[in-house]
């Protein structure tokens, strides 16, 4: 008896290739949302997203408020008597010594930026406010000077700041 020997494909190789083909479609498809759900949420990635905020349109001598990371972001444009009042004070006898020079970005004086959150529980103060023109926290009584600086109540610290840089002279990307 003699055995047959074909180049040319059967239809059991088609039906092999075809179930193949379905198989691995089958496969793709199944995993396809086991990967995708391990991607972040759209909301999540704009949390921690950098921001960039125009300075231009804020006027001298005007706090506005923006939020980064569900955080409140002061953005103050310091006129020179914020700056000088800043720069006055003897920041060794403060109770978290920092000078204003290092609270703002060299050539950028006149902007001060602040994640606005108080140092003691956590409240949101008021700019404009306080013996010090700076910052007042109604919640516990802390004062803060025109740099953020703690100046008198129960905070331990002074404001933090965020990281941030500036694109240009009128742009800033904060994170």
């Amino acid at each position: 008896m003699a055995t047959m020997s074909s180049a040319e494909p059967t239809r059991r190789d088609f039906l092999y290739i075809a179930t193949g083909v379905v198989a691995a479609t089958g496969a793709l498809a199944a995993t396809w949302p086991l990967i995708s759900q391990m991607n972040p949420d759209a909301s999540t990635i704009a949390a921690g997203a950098p921001i960039e905020v125009d300075l231009s349109p804020i006027a001298e001598g005007q706090v506005i408020k923006v939020f980064w990371r569900s955080k409140p972001i002061f953005i103050g444009h310091r006129n020179k008597k914020e700056i000088d009042a800043a720069r006055a004070v003897d920041w060794h006898t403060l109770p978290d010594p920092q000078p204003d020079q290092k609270r703002v970005k060299e050539g950028h004086d006149q902007w001060l930026v602040l994640i606005g959150i108080c140092t003691h529980l956590g409240c949101i103060p008021i700019a404009h406010q306080g013996e010090y023109d700076g910052f007042f926290c109604p919640c516990h009584g802390s004062q803060y000077d025109t740099s953020g600086r703690i100046r008198r109540g129960p905070a331990p610290l002074n404001l933090e700041l965020p990281p941030y840089e500036f694109v240009t002279d009128n742009k800033i990307k904060i994170g």
